[in-house]
C-alpha cells in the first residue's frame, strides 16, 4: 500500500552507505555498458570479418542484424534474472548479469573470422551476442531498483539517474577506445585484429565490475520485503505478480520506453556508424563527435535528477518527447553532406534532449512497483520495449538511408516521440508518492 511522502522539496542527505553502495553500483553498471556498447561502436569495422566481405554493405546489415537478434533476448533475461533479483535480491542478480557479459564479451575477442572456420564465426558470434542480450535485460531492472532503493528522501531521480550515468560512460568508454584504435591503427589492423583489442579491455573491466558488485551489501527495501513475506517465498512469483496484479504499471513502463530507446540508440550508439555513411566526415571524427556529446550528457544527467526531483517526472519527460518532434527534421536533414562541426552541434542537442528522458527512466519506472516485484516490473516491459524500437533501429536506418529513404528517417524518429508526448502527458506524476 502506497501513501504520499513528505514533499520532494523536503530533501535528505544521503548516508555514507548510501553513496557507497551508488557509486560502486554506478561503476559495475558501466562496466557492464561497455561490453554492450563496444559491439555498436565496432559493427563496421568487423563486420567482414564475420561474414563474407564482397559486399561491405551485406556485411554491415548482417552485423546489425546480430545487433537487433541481441535484444530479442533482452526481455528472456528480464523475465528469468528478474525474476532471481526479487528472490534472492538485487546484489546476486546484478553479480550474475555481470558474469555472463563478461564471458561473452571475450567469446567475441577471440572468435576466428569467417575466412578461419567459415559459417561457425557468425553462430560463435551470435550465441556470444544472445548472451550479452540476455545479461543486459537483466541488468536494467536490477540496477534501476538497486539505485533508486538506496536514495535519500527526495532525492530518488538523482539516484536514479546515476543509472543512466553509468550506462553513458559505458558507451564514453567504448566510444574513446574507437577514438584511440582508429587513430592509433592503420585501417587495416584495425579491421584484421584491432577492434579485438576493445572486446578483450571490455571482457576484463568486466572482472573489476563483478569484484565491485561482490562487496556491497543488499538494499534496506528489498530486505525488508523479503522478511515480511518469509512465510510465503515459495508462493511468490514476481512475474505472476506483475502480469497479474500491475498490469497497468507494466504497460505504462512500456510506453514511457518507446520514445526514449530509439531515439538513444539513434543518437548515442549508432550515429558514429549513420555518420560515417551519410556525412562528410571519417570514422574517427564521427568516433570524436560521439565522444564530446557523450561527456556532455553525463554531467547533464546528474541535473536533470535534481531537475526532476524539484518540478516532476511529467514536466521534464514531456520536454524531451516535444523537442524531438520538433529536432527530428533538422537533425536528418542537415547531417547528411555535413561535417564534423555540424554533426557535433546535431550530436549535443540530441543528448541535451535525451537528459529528460534519461535522467527519469530509472526513478519513474521504480517508482511504478512495490520493492517484491519492482526488478521484473522494471525489467521485462522494458526490455521488451527496447527489443522492438531500440535494437531494431541501427539496421532499420541503415537499410533506410542504403536503399533511397533517407529523406524519411526523421518521420520515423518523430512519430517515436510524439508517442512519447501522449503517454508523458497522460501518466500520474509519481514524484511525491512515497515508495517502500
Amino acid at each position: 500500500m502506497t501513501t504520499s511522502a513528505p514533499p520532494a522539496s523536503i530533501r535528505g542527505k544521503f548516508t555514507r552507505q548510501q553513496r557507497k553502495a551508488i557509486v560502486a553500483g554506478s561503476i559495475g553498471n558501466a562496466v557492464e555498458f561497455v561490453d554492450w556498447a563496444v559491439y555498436a561502436t565496432f559493427s563496421s569495422v568487423f563486420a567482414a570479418q564475420f561474414f563474407p566481405g564482397d559486399d561491405p554493405t551485406a556485411a554491415l546489415l548482417s552485423t546489425l542484424l546480430v545487433f537487433a537478434v541481441g535484444f530479442v533476448m533482452r526481455p528472456v533475461g528480464s523475465a528469468v534474472l528478474g525474476h532471481y533479483a526479487d528472490r534472492h535480491g538485487r546484489k546476486a542478480g546484478l553479480t550474475l548479469t555481470i558474469g555472463i557479459m563478461a564471458g561473452a564479451t571475450a567469446l567475441i575477442a577471440v572468435t576466428p573470422s569467417y575466412a578461419t572456420i567459415g559459417v561457425f564465426a557468425p553462430i560463435l558470434l551470435l550465441l556470444a551476442r544472445l548472451a550479452q542480450g540476455f545479461s543486459a535485460g537483466g541488468e536494467f531492472g536490477a540496477s534501476s531498483a538497486f539505485l533508486v532503493e538506496n536514495a535519500a528522501q527526495g532525492r530518488r531521480a538523482f539516484a536514479g539517474s546515476w543509472q543512466q550515468v553509468s550506462v553513458g560512460a559505458g558507451v564514453l568508454v567504448a566510444s574513446l577506445m574507437g577514438v584511440i584504435l582508429t587513430n592509433s591503427l592503420s585501417e587495416e589492423a584495425l579491421a584484421s585484429w584491432g577492434w579485438r583489442v576493445a572486446f578483450g579491455v571490455g571482457a576484463l573491466l568486466g572482472l573489476v565490475g563483478l569484484w565491485l558488485r561482490v562487496t556491497v551489501e543488499e538494499t534496506e527495501s528489498f530486505s525488508e520485503a523479503k522478511a515480511a513475506r518469509a512465510h510465503e517465498v515459495e508462493k511468490h512469483n514476481p512475474l505472476v505478480d506483475m502480469v497479474t496484479t500491475h498490469r497497468r504499471a507494466a504497460l505504462r513502463v512500456a510506453g514511457i520506453t518507446i520514445a526514449g530507446t530509439l531515439t538513444y540508440y539513434i543518437f548515442i550508439n549508432y550515429m558514429p556508424t549513420f555518420a560515417r555513411t551519410n556525412a562528410a566526415v571519417t570514422l574517427s571524427e564521427a568516433f570524436l563527435a560521439n565522444t564530446i556529446a557523450v561527456a556532455v550528457f553525463l554531467v547533464l544527467l546528474p541535473f536533470g535528477g535534481m531537475l526532476s526531483d524539484k518540478i516532476g517526472r511529467k514536466a521534464t519527460m514531456t520536454a524531451f518527447a516535444a523537442g524531438f518532434v520538433v529536432f527530428a527534421w533538422p537533425a536528418f536533414h542537415f547531417i547528411q553532406g555535413g561535417g564534423f562541426a555540424t554533426l557535433l552541434v546535431i550530436e549535443l542537442v540530441g543528448v541535451f534532449l535525451l537528459v529528460g528522458y534519461s535522467a527519469n527512466c530509472a526513478v519513474v519506472m521504480a517508482e511504478q512497483f512495490p520493492p517484491e516485484v519492482r526488478t521484473t516490473g522494471i525489467g521485462l516491459p522494458y526490455a521488451l520495449a527496447v527489443a522492438v524500437f531500440g535494437g531494431t533501429a541501427p539496421y532499420v536506418t541503415t537499410w533506410m538511408s542504403s536503399n533511397g529513404y533517407i529523406d524519411y528517417i526523421w518521420i520515423y524518429v518523430a512519430v517515436a516521440a510524439a508517442i512519447g508526448v501522449v503517454v508523458y502527458t497522460m501518466m500520474p506524476e509519481t514524484k511525491d508518492k512515497e515508495m517502500a
